[in-house]
């Protein structure tokens, strides 16, 4: 009998499961709900109701996990559009993932059309039907995403990697200027993190940032696009004149999550932006005295 010793199932609090890795000693979604977190982090921000009335949408699942956000995608734009014809490439480091999703039964709250979609993806690594078309790349994100065709170009790009402090590597200003290469001018990039140092990375990217509702999180999340958005409040943007906003750097897409963790914390020794902890107090105390007037 198969196990899964790195991929232990834990219900959330909408009864959808999600796996806790012990390699990153994270669970893959938040315990508010995963499924939850699926459709209101990635697919809600990324205006799929809306690009679903096209004929074609494209989309980039980085970091493809269970395939959870994949298939909230599919469900959304089928919901508004059955003749939508969606193509899919997506990205994850551990194939055993998705496929212990589909063994255990982890997506058995979608359709049977998306499952039937998403099983042969993760097994076969391909998948073409009628409605959809659908390529899995395996390994390193950092080598993998320079496999996808240049002239792919992504109605939505999904951004969820393990948390910057764990998996630096594919937070970077390199990787993430790489992702932004596949963003259709008027697609749009959903991310869970609302770290300094990953807006700011988007910033250098060449995209427009802006916030989104989170769940499960005490921040909002993090859109991104080449076209403006809606502006960050006043304490956010003042967050990314801190400390804070020292993006994660990895010269040549290669290195060790301790290097490019390293390589960041010397950079804000040396920084000459404010200090992110006395930004915390004066920003505390503003609030603070807004609610006793």
């Amino acid at each position: 009998m198969r196990t899964w010793n790195f991929f232990l199932p834990q219900l959330t609090a909408d009864n959808s499961y999600t796996f806790y890795s012990e390699e990153f000693e994270e669970t893959f979604h938040s315990q508010q709900g995963a499924k939850t977190e699926a459709e209101q982090k990635f697919i809600a921000p990324s205006k799929l109701n809306i690009k679903a009335r096209q004929p074609v949408v494209k989309l980039l699942d980085i970091c493809y996990g269970l395939g959870y956000n994949t298939a909230a995608a599919l469900a959304q734009i089928w919901t508004v559009n059955p003749y939508c014809f969606v193509e899919i490439i997506a990205l994850e480091s551990n194939a055993d993932v998705p496929k212990s999703a589909i063994e255990r039964g982890l997506l058995a709250s979608w359709e049977l059309e998306i499952q039937q979609i998403l099983t042969p993806l993760a097994n076969n690594y391909q998948v073409q039907t009628t409605r959809g078309q659908g390529t899995l790349l395996i390994g390193d994100a950092r080598q993998t995403i320079k496999l996808i065709p240049p002239s792919f170009s992504a109605d939505a790009i999904f951004l969820d990697p393990f948390s910057p402090p764990k998996c630096p590597q594919l937070w970077t200003i390199e990787f993430i200027s790489l992702v932004a290469n596949y963003l259709h001018p008027e697609g749009i990039l959903a991310t869970y993190s609302a770290a300094a140092a990953v807006r700011a990375a988007l910033q250098a990217a060449g995209l427009y940032i802006g916030a989104a509702t989170s769940v499960g999180r005490r921040s909002p999340s993090t859109i991104a696009a080449k076209h403006q958005l809606p502006p960050l409040s006043t304490i956010e943007q003042e967050h990314l004149l801190t400390r804070a906003a020292t993006p994660y750097r990895d010269p040549f897409l290669q290195d060790l999550s301790a290097v490019i963790l390293h390589r960041r914390q010397q950079e804000q020794q040396t920084s000459l932006l404010e200090p992110t902890a006395r930004w915390h107090r004066r920003t505390r105390k503003k609030l603070h005295q807004r609610s006793v007037i």
